[in-house]
């Protein structure tokens, strides 16, 4: 039994491949600082926040890491119109995606903050900073700088998990190769194609972030 492989069929598709890459850097690019800003929000009220915002932040991590992530897409997206809350796939997206990093970069950074010294934090204090600036200047630059590589790889994933966004008509990576195989029926071709490309992200992205961090996130 011969196959023959046309993957010019998939790769003449370019311009709409090429959107679908753009959507999924996007989505990545919008989830990465709100998700981190949601993280070191959450990390901050989890390890020295008044009781309420304990209470709040842990039932949000615990709902968030154990359950899967289409859940919660599907819930936000179909669930909510119900409630008279209606999004469109891409706004839909973009919560899911954020909600999701947000709550596994809350524990990642969380346990950054755990591992500063005592005596760290009462040097400072010493030194006449009030606790919003020792937590901005003090803790909180080491505590991402230990945790990177981790927080790193939870973007690797959320990127990759994008790919579900498709579900919802958002027009990511996926999606695209989805409609290119539905149009030429070159199933393997399509998504051959699209898993290349997701691998090379992945790698771009994960290089990306390891050269940004040390820059621009937490210092030298």
């Amino acid at each position: 039994m011969s196959v023959e492989l046309d993957f010019g069929a998939v790769l003449s598709q370019w311009p709409f491949l090429l959107k679908g890459v753009l959507w999924t850097l996007g989505l990545t690019a919008i989830a990465l600082a709100l998700g981190l800003v949601l993280g070191i929000a959450c990390a901050w009220a989890r390890a020295s926040g008044p009781a309420p915002l304990r209470w709040l932040s842990g039932a949000y991590v615990e709902l968030i890491r154990n359950t899967p992530f289409i859940v919660q897409l599907f819930f936000i997206f179909f669930g909510l119109p119900s409630l008279g809350v209606k999004l469109s796939p891409e706004v839909a997206s973009v919560i899911a995606m954020v909600l999701n990093l947000g709550a596994y970069a809350t524990e990642i950074i969380r346990a950054g903050i755990a591992a500063t010294p005592r005596g760290q934090i009462e040097a400072a204090l010493s030194l006449a900073l009030n606790r919003w600036q020792v937590f901005t200047r003090v803790v909180l630059p080491p505590s991402l700088k230990r945790v990177w590589p981790a927080l790193v790889s939870q973007i690797v994933i959320v990127m990759l998990g994008s790919a579900v966004c498709g579900q919802i008509s958002t027009e990511e990576l996926s999606y695209s190769a989805n409609v290119i195989q539905a149009q030429n029926f070159r199933t393997f071709e399509a998504y051959i194609t699209a898993t290349v490309i997701y691998l090379l992200l992945a790698i771009a992205l994960r290089r990306a972030l390891n050269w940004a961090g040390p820059r621009f996130v937490f210092g030298r």
